[in-house]
């Protein structure tokens, strides 16, 4: 059962340990070392590089249940990348290795059933060696390219999303094939018995690692990528409207003033009038605007006028 409690950046992380051992797990992929003494979350999480936020994030869905967060774009995704990479190397290079060397001293090679659930375990192991590299190929490089500014166009996380299963059920069924029909001697039982807790453990970590990616991880992602695409809507309107910007002369306070009446509707003599000049002036005013800025349309200097602050657009009639 979890424990209910939501863990803070200044609760000591010897005393979260001590609530749940499952946590010393998990320390290790966010490269979290031991040795900590009585320091809180956050002092651990500052001297070791790791954000407070997203850990406790990590934390408290894994051990307690908890999935809402005060700011969900707080949420690191160094950190999160770091924690995934590092928990497919627990588990590829360190968990499957050490639960076949177990099964393999728990049962009696000599055993045609034994035998067969052994290979039903390899056919296992490289079924979730595969999803993992694939996320490792695939998803992490593309998501650091995401950061960079360097997004693939072929590629975007709702891909992944759909084709992102959990990989514990063959591990929840080779667990009940062992219990109901492997016969096992008193000499093997207990490494057996072992095993079997172990690869309990197992289930129970590939779940929650599966959790994590669904309901932190791909979120997360799914808010970087709709970022990216508002700074490439935002730098393309301004390379339409301004193509050459560092070649083109800066606007003078009155052709502002007279960008922004002609935003607000007003005719040249309504400018004039408003601005105390004359209708030539005003005209003037206009061909400089159109030769500085290579506008010549009312809606292209609206879009100007609100993508530089000139106006708001709450304030513009569309």
């Amino acid at each position: 059962m979890k424990n209910q409690k939501m863990y803070e950046p200044d609760d000591k992380l010897i005393s979260i340990i001590r609530d749940n051992y499952n946590i010393l797990q998990g320390l290790g992929s966010f490269g979290i070392n031991l040795g900590f003494g009585d320091k809180t979350v956050k002092e651990v999480c500052e001297d070791q590089g790791v954000d407070t936020y997203t850990f406790l994030a990590v934390i408290n869905f894994t051990n307690n249940g908890f999935r809402d967060y005060d700011d969900a774009d707080r949420l690191s995704i160094p950190t999160l990348m770091t924690y995934l990479k590092a928990s497919h190397a627990y588990f590829l290079d360190f968990q499957l290795p050490t639960i076949r060397k177990a099964l393999l001293g728990a049962i009696d090679e000599s055993d045609h059933l034994a035998r067969l659930i052994l290979k039903f375990y390899d056919e296992y192991a490289h079924g979730v060696r595969k999803h993992m590299k694939y996320e490792e190929q695939m998803v992490f490089p593309y998501v650091e390219g995401l950061q960079q500014g360097n997004a693939s166009s072929s590629y975007d996380v709702e891909t992944y999303s759909k084709h992102h299963t959990q990989t514990d059920q063959k591990l929840r069924e080779l667990k009940n094939i062992i219990i109901q029909y492997l016969p096992t001697d008193g000499l093997h039982n207990n490494q057996l018995t072992a095993t079997l807790y172990n690869i309990y453990n197992c289930e129970q970590w590939l779940k929650e690692h599966a959790e994590v990616e669904d309901e932190i991880f791909i979120p997360a992602i799914r808010r970087l990528e709709q970022k990216s695409k508002q700074s490439d809507v935002s730098a393309k309107i301004s390379n339409m409207i301004n193509p050459n910007a560092a070649s083109q002369e800066t606007l003078s306070e009155r052709e502002r003033d007279v960008i922004v009446a002609l935003v607000q509707g007003m005719s040249n003599k309504e400018i004039a009038d408003h601005l105390c000049i004359s209708v030539n002036t005003v005209i003037t005013h206009r061909r400089n605007i159109a030769r500085k800025l290579q506008i010549h349309s009312p809606a292209g200097l609206t879009i100007y006028a609100i993508v530089n602050n000139l106006v708001d657009i709450s304030s513009v009639k569309l």
